[in-house]
C-alpha cells in the first residue's frame, strides 16, 4: 500500500488528514467544470433566437404535417384520423398525381445533367486567360441574380408563338419555331431552354474550382503530349469531382421543388395545356390551397420528402466511385 508522508497532509480540528493534492485537483476540476457550463450556457443564448426559430418555425409544422398527413384536415373542420387513406388515393384515386409526378421526374431527368453539363462547358471556356474575359464571366453570370418573377415574364414574351423573338430568329433561318407553352409537347422543352439560359451560378463555382487546380498537373501533361481532351478528362474532371457532386445533388432537389415556373406561367396555376405543367409541387398546393385538402397535401409532402431522401442516399452511395478528394476519396 502506498505511504502518504506527514508533509502532504493537513490537520483538521474536525476530522482527519486529508491529502493536500487531492483537493487542490477536486477543487480545479470544479472550476474547470463550473467555466465549461458559463461558457455553454453563453452559447445557447446566443443561438437561442435560431433554436426557437427552428422549433417554432421548422420543427413544428414538419411535425404538425406528418400529423396532418393520416387526417382529414381541411383547415376548416375537425381533424379526423384516417390512417393511410391519403397515401393509397395518391396512387389509386387521382390521376393528377401521377401526371405530376411524371412532368417532375422529367424535369429532373432532362434539366440536371444539362445544366451540370452546360455550367461545367461554360467554366471551361470562361476559364482561358484571354483579355477581357471578365466582361464575359460577368455577363453569363448575371441571369442567375435576377427575379425569378420578373424573369418568367420575360421568357413569356420571348416565348410567344406570333411575336417572340425565340420563333423570329428562327423564322430567320428558315425554321418555323413551335407554340412552347401553348402546345403540350414544348411546355417542359420551353422550361428546360429556360432553365439552360441561367446557368451561370452553377458556372461560378466550376470557374472557382478549376482556377484552384495546379499549373504543375497540366504542365506535367503537356509534356507527356496529352491531348486537350486527356487534360480535362483525366485532370480536370477528376480535380472538380467535389463539386459536381455537391451541384448534382442540390439541383436534384431542387428540380423536385420546381414550382413557380409552372405557377406564374400557366393561368392561374393550372398546370398549362394538358396539365403538361402541372408538378408535383404544383399539384400539391392546389390541394392545400385551392381545394383546402391539408391532409392529403400533407401526405403529399412527406411522400416527395422520401423520393428525394431515397435519391440523396443513392447519389451519396455512388459518389463514393467518381468523386476524388485531394485528402483520399475516404475525407
Amino acid at each position: 500500500m502506498m505511504k502518504i508522508s506527514e508533509s502532504t497532509l493537513v490537520h483538521t480540528e474536525a476530522g482527519p488528514k486529508v491529502p493536500t493534492e487531492s483537493k487542490d485537483t477536486e477543487a480545479t476540476v470544479k472550476k474547470g467544470l463550473s467555466k465549461k457550463a458559463k461558457d455553454n450556457l453563453a452559447g445557447y443564448l446566443f443561438i437561442s433566437p435560431w433554436i426557437i426559430g427552428f422549433l417554432g418555425l421548422t420543427m413544428g409544422p414538419l411535425l404538425f404535417s406528418l400529423a396532418a398527413s393520416f387526417t382529414d384536415y381541411n383547415i376548416t373542420s375537425k381533424m379526423n384520423f384516417v390512417g393511410l387513406e391519403n397515401y393509397k388515393s395518391m396512387f389509386t384515386m387521382d390521376d393528377l398525381f401521377r401526371t405530376s409526378l411524371f412532368n417532375t421526374v422529367y424535369y429532373v431527368v432532362f434539366s440536371v445533367p444539362l445544366t451540370t453539363a452546360g455550367a461545367i462547358i461554360l467554366a471551361v471556356l470562361l476559364n482561358q486567360k484571354i483579355k477581357g474575359m471578365k466582361f464575359f464571366r460577368t455577363i453569363y453570370y448575371l441571369p442567375a441574380v435576377l427575379s425569378g418573377v420578373a424573369v418568367y415574364l420575360l421568357w413569356m414574351q420571348l416565348l410567344s408563338p406570333s411575336t417572340g423573338l425565340v420563333n423570329t430568329m428562327l423564322g430567320w433561318i428558315g425554321i418555323t419555331g413551335p407554340a412552347w407553352l401553348f402546345d403540350p409537347d414544348w411546355t417542359k422543352p420551353a422550361l428546360l431552354l429556360m432553365k439552360m439560359w441561367s446557368v451561370g451560378g452553377g458556372m461560378l463555382l466550376y470557374l472557382a474550382i478549376m482556377q484552384g487546380v495546379s499549373p504543375q498537373m497540366y504542365e506535367a501533361a503537356d509534356m507527356e503530349g496529352a491531348s486537350p481532351w486527356q487534360k480535362f478528362y483525366y485532370i480536370t474532371l477528376p480535380m472538380i469531382s467535389p463539386i459536381i457532386f455537391f451541384d448534382v445533388i442540390t439541383s436534384t432537389i431542387g428540380a423536385f421543388q420546381i414550382f413557380q415556373e409552372a405557377y406564374v406561367m400557366t393561368e392561374n396555376g393550372s398546370g398549362g395545356p394538358g396539365n403538361s405543367l402541372l408538378f408535383y409541387n404544383l399539384h400539391m398546393w392546389n390541394n392545400a390551397f385551392e381545394v383546402f385538402n391539408m391532409g392529403y397535401a400533407s401526405a403529399m409532402a412527406w411522400l416527395l420528402f422520401l423520393i428525394v431522401m431515397i435519391l440523396t442516399s443513392v447519389n451519396m452511395k455512388l459518389g463514393k466511385r467518381w468523386v476524388h478528394y485531394e485528402g483520399g476519396n475516404d475525407k
